[in-house]
């Protein structure tokens, strides 16, 4: 790699030049099966056809026009994704972090417009939002936050999945505006509610009793990973403000934040904006993302795949010492070790897969929805021996 670049990450020693499906290729020809889909991102794979068709259609059309003026494109993917998600109103932007501090802003927005002169949002332990300073002081992890301090504040933070830890916020807190959850933890461990049901009417009811927003970060979780278009959607629940990115591009940088009834009329004209945000390319590929996930049904095999490799690693591990749990919501997989297993990256590279290690403890599977159940088998006997090997 250059020695221009800032030492930010900790990067595998292989650069990838091509990649077709849920395959890519590195610069010395080497295959490797994609079990990660760039964090959540490829959720259509590498080199999909129709995407690849619609961003070059695009580029060859008009990439960027300056939100001072009217984008079609824009237009369009915006009334697709309040037409899947039930929301009113949507600010597009660039990234998840991005997406965030709209809604982090929105709701101290809503909160000065009610006369409360410092509004607090209430986020929980081990939430990943972020690394702008924003969403990096509402992220639950001391480990990253370590060196940014001072941080900002107007955060209260309560347990993941703690209904009375909120309410108990509730009663002895009148600045608070808003909550701002992951409905799944992704960085913090594929953390699922234990009855998603139940937390997630708690916290609506909670809302709605204090004049509240429900703010969910379904950047990871959001665009069919976990079976429906948004992780909401497996509860009754709406919420009034949602992010998104990641799978929303296919790669191309995308954010955006959604907003629904009084929540999507607090941002007016001034108060919020972004140069490349919702641009004709961008644009595009988000719409065309939407509409192959909905032509190729993707939705019910996301749910269908994730159900069949969560059974398949649980009965390649059954009885092995060192597993603790394995989970899903979908195609969001977390094979939770009782002890830090960070070599398995490494290990399942040189095998020919790519995976990932969150919280220290938790191998996290983030497969492309197109991939197939032979290409799932080929990952659960590729990782199933390093696992074993690893613990043994």
């Amino acid at each position: 790699m250059s020695d221009h670049l800032m030492n930010t990450y900790a990067r595998q020693p292989v650069t990838f030049a091509k990649g077709e499906g849920v395959w890519l290729w590195d610069t010395e020809g080497k295959r490797y099966l994609d079990a990660l889909a760039g964090i959540a991102v490829n959720g259509l794979g590498h080199a999909h056809p129709g995407l690849v068709a619609a961003i070059s259609e695009q580029a060859g059309r008009l990439i960027h026009v300056s939100n001072v003026y009217g984008i079609a494109e824009q237009a369009r993917l915006a009334d697709k994704l309040c037409q899947v998600s039930g929301m009113d109103k949507v600010f597009l932007c660039n990234s998840g972090c991005e997406a965030n501090e709209a809604a982090i802003k929105l709701a101290r927005l809503y909160g000065h417009n009610k006369g409360i002169e410092s509004p607090e949002i209430i986020v929980m332990e081990r939430a990943f939002h972020g690394r702008t300073l924003a969403t990096l002081s509402a992220t639950g992890n001391r480990k990253t936050q370590a060196g940014f301090e001072p941080l900002v504040s107007g955060f209260i933070r309560v347990p993941f999945d703690d209904l009375e830890a909120v309410k108990q916020v509730a009663a002895s807190n009148p600045n608070v505006v808003a909550i701002l959850l992951e409905p799944i933890q992704g960085e913090g461990g594929i953390n699922v509610p234990k009855d998603s049901e139940a937390y997630f009417k708690g916290l609506r009811a909670v809302c709605d009793e204090r004049g509240w927003l429900l703010m969910l970060d379904e950047v990871q979780s959001g665009v069919a990973r976990t079976g429906t278009w948004f992780a909401f959607q497996h509860t009754d629940v709406i919420p009034d403000v949602m992010t998104l990115a990641k799978g929303l591009g296919s790669g191309v940088p995308i954010g955006a934040c959604l907003a629904h009834g009084a929540a999507a009329d607090v941002f007016t004209y001034g108060k919020h904006g972004s140069t490349f945000g919702g641009n004709p390319l961008a644009s595009a590929a988000g719409l065309a993302t939407l509409n192959i996930i909905e032509q190729e049904g993707l939705l019910a095999h996301a749910e269908q795949l994730g159900n069949w490799i969560h059974h398949a690693f649980a009965e390649q591990l059954k009885g092995v010492a060192g597993v603790v749990t394995i989970r899903n919501a979908g195609l969001m997989i977390g094979i939770e070790l009782d002890r830090p297993c960070g070599e398995l990256v490494k290990q399942a590279l040189e095998a020919g897969l790519l995976i990932n290690v969150t919280a220290d403890k938790v191998i996290r599977l983030l497969p492309p929805l197109i991939m197939t159940e032979q290409e799932a088998g080929q990952v659960v006997d590729i990782l199933t021996p390093l696992i074993k090997r690893f613990l043994a």
